[in-house]
């Protein structure tokens, strides 16, 4: 009798533990392909013919990081982070682009058979129209444009509030700069707070770029 009176608090002990683990692992996010619970860093799937993410396990990204897959429906974005930091591009020529803000990024898009220039706003990104021969130019003048994959990696210009940055990066960094802005938007200007954010996520961009000169 005894023995089971001290039993109790371990057995309680271990229904707390084993409820807090169901609560935790609930709480983590999932795979959207096979639904495994998966950790915050984690890879994605790109859908390239509605240009929609996807969160995937380790398992899964293995299975869509083989050359085969390459052609399918999904693509397994990379991890592959840039920082241009000689990269060739006029006043004049970011004025051809005609692009409204001071941030933008461009992919190739296997859909539309053509290089897609997008911004971030307080709605979401906007496509901005973009001239064959401009985006030509720039890839003449700097051939690491030539190494992008296309869909799945990204040209990312940070031109605002005086910044002059220029990042080759996977395609999801772009997507989250622009849930980003889209969250901590506020009135006509941003706000601070948004503009906080865009300068932490520069900056930690910064941190897990390689620098490579313009080859």
């Amino acid at each position: 009798m005894a023995e089971q009176e001290a039993a109790r608090p371990f057995a309680t002990l271990q229904r707390f533990a084993r409820r807090a683990a169901e609560a935790a692992e609930a709480a983590l996010e999932r795979c959207e392909l096979c639904s495994e619970p998966i950790p915050p860093e984690h890879r994605h799937l790109l859908d390239t013919s509605r240009r929609e993410i996807a969160c995937v396990c380790r398992a899964c990204s293995i299975l869509f990081n083989r050359e085969a897959a390459s052609e399918g429906k999904y693509r397994l974005i990379p991890d592959r982070r840039l920082e241009l930091r000689d990269f060739q591009m006029s006043e004049s020529e970011w004025e051809r682009l005609r692009i409204p803000v001071g941030m933008a990024f461009f992919f190739h898009s296997t859909p539309a058979h053509r290089v897609v220039a997008l911004y971030p706003g307080p709605m979401g990104a906007t496509e901005s129209l973009l001239e064959l021969h401009t985006w030509s130019e720039l890839e003449q003048r700097n051939p690491v444009l030539a190494s992008m994959q296309p869909d799945i990696e990204a040209l990312l210009v940070n031109r605002a509030r005086g910044a002059r940055e220029h990042f080759l990066v996977p395609i999801d960094d772009c997507y989250r700069l622009v849930g980003l802005i889209r969250m901590h938007w506020r009135g006509l200007g941003g706000g601070q707070e948004v503009w906080r954010e865009i300068g932490r996520f520069f900056a930690a961009l910064r941190e897990r770029s390689k620098p490579v000169p313009n080859v």
